[in-house]
C-alpha cells in the first residue's frame, strides 16, 4: 500500500476521532447550557449547574480548535469549500460561541434577577444552536451540498441558508441536540447533590436518550431510502488528484453499500443503539459514570455509522456529483500529512492526558453552600 494512501486514511480516521471527541466533550457542556433554565428553578440551582462544568468547558473548546485545524491542514479543499459556501452557518456558529463565554463570565457579576436571566437564556441559546447546527451539517453531508468547481478549482455554492434546514437535516440536528441534552443531564446527575436539581436532570437525560434512540432509528431508515453517491471512476486513491478527475453516480440506497459488502460494519450502528439503551438504564439506576461512557459510545456509534456509509466521501456535491470531495482528492500533500501525523502523535496524547487529569482533580459534587459562599464561583 502506498505511503500517501496510508496517511490519507489515517487522517480520515483522526478526523472522525476529533468529531467524536468534539460531540462528546463539547456536547456535554452544551447540554448543561441547554438545560440551564429547565433543571435550575432557582438562582442557586442554576449556579450549581454552571459550576459542574466550570473547570472543563473552556478546555473542552480545544476540540473545536482541533477539528477546524485538522480540516484546514489535512483537507484544505474541504475547508475552503465548506467555509466559503456555508459562510452564514459558520457565522451563526461563531456568534453563538462568542456569546457563550460572556454568559459564563458576566452572569454572576451582578445580583439582579433580570441581568442573570438574560445571560441564562444566552447560555441556553448558545448550548442549543451549536449542537443543532453540528447535527444538521452532518445531515446535509449525507444529502449532498449544492456546490461545484470551475476549471481552476474555484468553488461556487449555489444553495441558500434555508435550503440547509431541510427535514432530514432538522432530524439530524435534533438527534445531536438530544444526545447533548443527555450528556448534560448525566453530568449534572454525577456532579450535583441529591435533590430537586438532580431529579430534574435525571428526567431530562432519560427523555434525551429516548428521543435520540428514536431519531437514530428513523434516520437509519431514511438514509436507506436516500440517493447515495458511488465513485465509479477516479485516479488511484494514493495518487495526487483533484475533484475534476473522477466520475460519481447517484443510486438509491447507495449509502448502505458498504454495509452490504462488509456486514461486520453493522456493529457500528448496533453500538450506537445498544449504548443508548444501556445509557437509559444507567440513568434510571443513578450510575452517572457508566451513563456518561454510554453517551460517549453512543456518539461513536452515530458518527461512526455516518463515516462507514459515506466512505470515501467527505462532502458530496448535489449540483455536480462528479465534483464531490473525497478523502482521495481533498487531502493535503504527502509531506504535510506526514508532518501532521508526527505532531498529532505528540499533542493528541497530551490533550487526552490533561483532560483526564482535570476531570480527576475536579471530581466530586458541587455543593450549593460552597457556590453561594465562593466569590470566584459562577
Amino acid at each position: 500500500m502506498e505511503l500517501y494512501l496510508v496517511f490519507k486514511l489515517i487522517w480520515w480516521a483522526l478526523l472522525g476521532v476529533l468529531l467524536m471527541g468534539l460531540a462528546t466533550m463539547v456536547g456535554m457542556d452544551m447540554g448543561v447550557g441547554a438545560l440551564l433554565r429547565f433543571v435550575g428553578r432557582t438562582d442557586t440551582e442554576r449556579r450549581v449547574a454552571l459550576n459542574t462544568i466550570a473547570p472543563h468547558w473552556d478546555g473542552n473548546q480545544v476540540w473545536f480548535v482541533l477539528g477546524g485545524g485538522a480540516v484546514f491542514a489535512a483537507f484544505p479543499l474541504l475547508y475552503a469549500t465548506a467555509f466559503s459556501g456555508l459562510y452564514v452557518v459558520m457565522l451563526l456558529l461563531l456568534w453563538t460561541m462568542i456569546v457563550r463565554p460572556l454568559g459564563f463570565e458576566f452572569r454572576s457579576k451582578l445580583p439582579y434577577a433580570t441581568w442573570r436571566s438574560v445571560w441564562d437564556w444566552t447560555l441556553v441559546v448558545s448550548g442549543v444552536v451549536p449542537m443543532f447546527v453540528y447535527g444538521a451539517a452532518i445531515g446535509n453531508m449525507l444529502l449532498g451540498v449544492p456546490f461545484h468547481f470551475d476549471w481552476d478549482l474555484t468553488s461556487f455554492y449555489t444553495g441558500s441558508f434555508l435550503s440547509l434546514l431541510n427535514p432530514f437535516a432538522i432530524l439530524c440536528g435534533l438527534l445531536a441536540l438530544s444526545l447533548s441534552i443527555y450528556m448534560g443531564g448525566v453530568m449534572l446527575i454525577g456532579r450535583s447533590e441529591p435533590g430537586a436539581l438532580q431529579q430534574r436532570a435525571r428526567r431530562a437525560a432519560s427523555i434525551g436518550i429516548v428521543v435520540a434512540l428514536l431519531l437514530f432509528a428513523i434516520g437509519g431508515v431514511w438514509v436507506s431510502q436516500l440517493s447515495g453517491y458511488q465513485l465509479s471512476q477516479a485516479p488511484a486513491p494514493g495518487a495526487a488528484q483533484t475533484p475534476l478527475q473522477q466520475t460519481v453516480q447517484l443510486a438509491a440506497g447507495a449509502w448502505l453499500d458498504h454495509y452490504r459488502h462488509a456486514p461486520i460494519l453493522w456493529l457500528v450502528p448496533a453500538l450506537g443503539f445498544s449504548a443508548m439503551m444501556f445509557g437509559f438504564l444507567m440513568v434510571r439506576a443513578n450510575r452517572s459514570t457508566l451513563a456518561w461512557w454510554s453517551g460517549a459510545l453512543a456518539w461513536i456509534g452515530v458518527i461512526g455509522s455516518v463515516g462507514a456509509s459515506m466512505f470515501p466521501f467527505l462532502m458530496p456535491s448535489s449540483s455536480n456529483p462528479s465534483q464531490s470531495l473525497t478523502i482521495w482528492n481533498a487531502a493535503s500533500s504527502r509531506t504535510t500529512l506526514i508532518w501532521m501525523t508526527g505532531w498529532a502523535g505528540v499533542f493528541m496524547p497530551a490533550i487526552l492526558a490533561y483532560t483526564s487529569w482535570a476531570f480527576y482533580v475536579m471530581r466530586g459534587k458541587v455543593k450549593a453552600g460552597h457556590v453561594a459562599s465562593d466569590p470566584h464561583a459562577y
